[in-house]
């Protein structure tokens, strides 16, 4: 068997680890939700989240990864074949999340060339659903090419493409060592620009005025835990395959807290950076701050184009937010791919070159659909969906089985044995109570609000289509081909001593 790959140096890989975290929700998630989820006192369940979901299940992805040295399939399938199937889930989720999530990127870099003469005009709004995406009335109604879109999102996968095809110290890490410095530079240039514009302070204000009694509100802590769970890239298949190219002697433990800590910490210069440029707009307009305030695709697109039109150094403003956008997305794409590349490459057999030529050509072609003039409420329906149900599942799924099946005190050990620092039984606890209560309660309150409504009130046709077909063919797939593997394979456990024993 071929020699697996490492990375090259412990900053190469937490660099790829938290290239791969820090994404698009980073920017324009955690700062709405930290507004409308009492402000500054949502620190408070998010910090509690972070160290009691956020760093264990790291350390659980990193130590699984580390000891068993493969992608999530050949992971799951050495405990034991009957498991496979919940790594190929995974990787099937993850293939899913990079087609649309790359069209995203593609409009970043388009909105980056726009922003040297501020395309969008005097209406932001109109531009990007009528001007720029050529936006139809529903789902069913793809309309025709957007051509702009296609073309950037080709580029967008290109880059991916070139990445993985390097393999991963010449691709994925050499990429993530320009990439994250270059973001954090880029995020530092804007806030310290935009804190000196009149009514940035006043923004910060609104973000970060405490609502202590948000604290009682059980839906804030399922938020707190919610967005946490979403940021890392936990949960499927991105950071076990990551951590499979650790040299022998990697300090587990702290490199996934580095990960974790330097994720949030850029989550909150997420928000410095966008409230600082919505109190400004607010004074701007003489409107107060929570009339400014959106989240999502509304903030990048519609809401911050309109600010950049206001302010002093609009192509300054514009080409630093659009780039810092787009290069945080691009890292996260580039994690996708390779989590889909190296379960590939472990498991069928194939070349690392022709398992990516494989993924981003059969990746391109998917995406086309999101690119077209239905491609917005397409995207939303599939994220919806995947992100929900799919990623929420799987993540729940590997650590039950994890924490409750498996021999968590070998993991344990084979963690403490290179690190720094040493877990014990709290880290335990919060893998076998803590994380599987929190991530059950958001999977059942999702099922029960989905099943009671329509999401977004699209027509049933487009939901069971786009939505819950989506994910039938996904846990379709990843049990006909690991029931492939296992038939082949002809026996169902590879390392059953990592099983418990009752």
């Amino acid at each position: 068997m071929q020699k697996r790959e490492t990375w090259s140096s412990r900053t190469g890989f937490i660099l790829a680890a938290v290239g791969s975290a820090i994404g698009l929700g980073n920017i324009w998630r955690f700062p709405y939700m930290a507004y409308d989820n009492g402000g500054g006192a949502f620190l408070i369940p998010y910090i509690i989240a972070m160290l009691t979901v956020g760093i264990p299940f790291m350390i659980m992805e990193f130590g699984l990864g580390h000891k068993f040295r493969g992608s999530a399939p050949r992971i799951f399938s050495s405990i034991s074949r009957r498991w496979e199937w919940l790594g190929w889930f995974q990787m099937l989720v993850a293939f899913v999340i990079s087609t649309y999530y790359v069209v995203v990127v593609g409009w970043a870099i388009c909105y980056f060339i726009f922003s040297f003469t501020q395309a969008w005009g005097t209406s932001p709004s109109d531009f990007f659903f009528k001007d720029y995406l050529h936006l139809t009335g529903s789902p069913l109604d793809m309309g025709g090419f957007n051509w702009p879109i296609l073309g950037a999102t080709a580029l967008a996968w290109v880059v991916s493409f070139i990445a993985v095809f390097s393999g991963v110290r010449g691709g994925v890490e050499r990429l993530n060592k320009v990439f994250m410095p270059l973001l954090f530079l880029l995020v530092l240039a804007f806030i310290g620009r935009t804190l000196m514009l009149p009514g940035a302070a006043e923004g910060l204000q609104w973000l970060f005025r405490p609502d202590f009694s948000a604290i009682m509100n059980h839906q804030v802590w399922a938020d707190a835990y919610g967005q946490i769970f979403y940021s890392l890239s936990i949960g499927f298949s991105i950071m076990l395959a990551y951590s499979s190219y650790l040299p022998k002697k990697s300090d587990i433990n702290n490199n996934a807290t580095m990960t974790v800590f330097i994720n949030c910490g850029f989550s909150m210069l997420g928000g410095l950076m966008i409230f600082g440029v919505l109190g400004y707009m607010a004074v701007q307009k003489g409107v107060a701050v929570s009339e400014v305030v959106s989240s999502g695709v509304g903030l990048a697109f519609i809401t911050l184009p309109t600010a950049i039109n206001l302010m002093p150094m609009p192509v300054f403003f514009g080409v630093l937010f659009f780039l810092a956008l787009t290069v945080a997305g691009m890292s996260s794409h580039v994690s996708l791919t390779e989590a889909v590349v190296s379960t590939i490459v472990d498991k069928l057999a194939m070349s690392r070159k022709g398992a990516a030529s494989v993924v981003c050509g059969l990746g391109f072609l998917v995406s086309i659909a999101f690119t077209m003039g239905g491609g917005l409420l397409l995207l939303d329906i599939v994220d919806h969906f995947i992100n929900n149900f799919g990623v929420l599942s799987c993540g729940l799924l590997e650590i039950i089985m994890i924490s409750w099946f498996c021999k968590l005190d070998e993991l344990q050990g084979h963690a403490n044995a290179t690190s720094e620092f040493s877990v014990g039984a709290i880290w335990q606890f919060c893998l076998r109570f803590v994380a599987p209560i929190m991530m059950t309660y958001m999977v059942v309150m999702n099922f029960y609000t989905d099943l009671n409504k329509n999401y977004g009130d699209y027509p049933d046709a487009a939901i069971m289509s786009f939505g819950w077909a989506i994910l039938g063919v996904c846990l379709v797939l990843a049990f006909v081909v690991s029931s492939k593997e296992m038939a082949f394979a002809g026996h169902t456990g590879v390392n059953g001593n990592f099983l418990r024993r009752r």
